[in-house]
């Protein structure tokens, strides 16, 4: 994984370029391990800043192509061996990485390369005057760009390095390439993502495509472990990756994170990697270490998003730790949730049809929460986090599943129960019962619940009751609905300050829950630990950014 950036068409080469590498070095945190840059004949320039993985001494970007092309690419190209055997020309291979295949493929077979790749990425190609841009389908990586004073183009990994460059930054649509003779085109379109069809899979295929998406990711020249939360997802992706490694002769190294030695989390964790034999690492923190954090954290991940700012801060405290333990790669359960449905408030859907067209819309909006989190606070610590839930030939069968399947029953099925039947194997079992069937528990919960309660306490005494008072004012859009969401809007506005930045978030918020503001499943009135805070009614303002949730999605996907 990389931070890549690029600038095209710019009347001023000399001058920008300087301006391009300084860019560019901002996202050094994505590839602490080597960066390099080059302008075309044509002027355009390409900045790479390199987290070595696959092919540790001869993969530095930009790559030149057999007929002078350029790439720089973030990500892993899981098929790109497979991909090769079916290259017909001669091609000058100049790297043993996976990213080498995007551009020879291009070379090959044009736009269409897009829909051979197997894996997660965001590149850009520049062909003389031409120039390629493409995101993955669900945007696990990350890619914006945007248009400065004289007209150039500027694509970049991260917001951050458009900051003082671009009049315009906009978020590059998942799922789409541009191309500058033909703009933006969506290539990504399967059934499911228009919610035209009613899915009515059965479950049969669920442990074998998991299994499959998890043993592709463990492609890599460094060491990969595992983050274990001890929740379903993280275990049943641990519990497989062990599996595998075990007929190598090897161990996994896993890693958690809590409060305390007693958190949910780590309990559940501990006794998860003793049933798997992983080599456990534990980490914990205090809440006062976490809240010196959220400051550097807000500018890691670009976000003003509550859960993801209370889930991101242990994130990112422990891929620095598993950063100094030599590894490189890790393997996460993002995803699953919003897939199968799996959050406390989905059971409360009004019925089958709008469990899945919010399952759908979940997904779509992966690239805003879960995936920005995961992909932000391990890059951050110049980590790549790996996502195999997220699998396109394991998202199309969960996706295409009857939702009757997925839905929640209560006192008959639980949230995510297909999934928990699929690795409910008793003759060789992948989990202990007591995590196989554990309650869903959102990771800023299960970290130790006094996290986001030191969390609420804090911004109490951060933010005065004049300046909460005056937030929609202050901020009309996005306005903050408790002192938290207004702290983290604070910190976010002063690292951000771009007009662009604050409509590049998007607030999670669950559906279904009206009668708390808070999005913490403790909120959930079927949670074990439930509670109801105390705050602004939000019905309306709930309403109001579902419906623009829909509008942004119809426009932008």
């Amino acid at each position: 994984m990389c931070g890549i950036l690029a600038v095209y068409k710019t009347k001023e080469v000399t001058k920008t370029l300087e301006k391009a590498i300084e860019c560019s070095r901002r996202l050094v945190h994505r590839g602490p391990d080597e960066g390099g840059h080059v302008v075309t004949d044509s002027g355009t320039i390409l900045c790479h800043e390199r987290l070595s993985i696959v092919d540790l001494h001869s993969g530095r970007q930009p790559i030149e192509g057999t007929d002078g092309a350029y790439l720089v690419h973030n990500g892993e190209i899981y098929n790109h061996e497979a991909l090769r055997s079916e290259l017909k020309e001669q091609h000058t291979r100049r790297t043993k990485s996976d990213s080498e295949i995007i551009l020879h493929g291009y070379e090959e077979w044009g736009v269409d390369v897009v829909s051979k790749l197997d894996g997660v990425f965001s590149f850009i190609i520049a062909d003389g005057e031409k120039l390629f841009v493409a995101r993955d389908p669900i945007g696990v990586k990350p890619l914006f760009y945007g248009t400065d004073s004289e007209g150039a183009m500027w694509f970049a990994s991260e917001s951050k390095s458009l900051q003082d460059v671009c009049e315009s930054i906009e978020a590059f649509p998942v799922g789409h390439y541009f191309t500058s003779e033909a703009g933006f085109v969506r290539y990504f379109n399967p059934t499911w993502w228009t919610e035209e069809e009613r899915p009515v899979r059965g479950p049969e295929k669920i442990r074998e495509l998991l299994t499959k998406a998890c043993k592709k990711r463990l492609m890599s020249d460094v060491p990969v472990g595992v983050l274990l939360s001890g929740g379903l997802d993280s275990s049943l992706v641990s519990s497989i990756v062990a599996r595998e490694m075990k007929k190598e002769g090897k161990t996994i190294k896993s890693f958690s994170i809590g409060l305390n030695k007693d958190s949910k989390d780590l309990v559940k964790a501990r006794e998860v990697a003793e049933f798997l034999g992983t080599e456990h690492h534990e980490i914990t923190y205090s809440v006062e270490e976490g809240i010196a954090l959220v400051e550097e954290l807000i500018e890691k991940v670009e976000t003003y998003d509550v859960t993801t700012v209370r889930a991101s801060t242990p994130m990112y405290i422990m891929t620095k730790y598993i950063r100094e333990q030599g590894v490189k790669v890790v393997l996460s359960g993002e995803g699953a949730d919003e897939m199968f449905g799996g959050y406390l408030y989905f059971g409360h859907a009004p019925s089958a049809f709008e469990f899945h067209e919010e399952a759908v819309r979940r997904v779509k909006r992966l690239h805003t929460s879960d995936v920005q989190r995961a992909d932000r606070s391990t890059m951050g610590a110049g980590v790549e986090a790996r996502v195999p839930f997220l699998d396109l030939e394991f998202l199309d069968e969960v996706m295409n599943l009857d939702p009757k399947q997925k839905m929640i029953v209560p006192g008959e099925k639980m949230e995510k129960h297909v999934l928990r039947k699929a690795f409910d194997t008793p003759e060789d079992p992948y989990l202990p019962d007591s995590v196989l069937w554990r309650q869903k528990e959102q990771f800023s919960d299960g970290v130790g619940y006094s996290w986001v309660d030191g969390l609420k306490d804090f911004a109490e005494s951060a933010v005065s009751d004049f300046e909460f008072a005056k937030r929609e004012e202050t901020y009309p859009h996005n306005t903050p609905l408790t002192k938290e969401a207004y702290l983290y809007r604070r910190i976010f506005e002063s690292k951000f300050p771009h007009k662009s930045s604050e409509k590049l978030v998007k607030r999670w918020i669950p559906r279904w829950q009206d009668y708390d503001i808070d999005p913490s499943g403790r909120a959930n009135s079927s949670h074990g630990s439930t509670y109801h805070s105390e705050g602004v009614d939000d019905k309306s303002a709930k309403k109001e950014e579902l419906d623009a949730m829909e509008t942004d999605l119809s426009i932008a996907l």
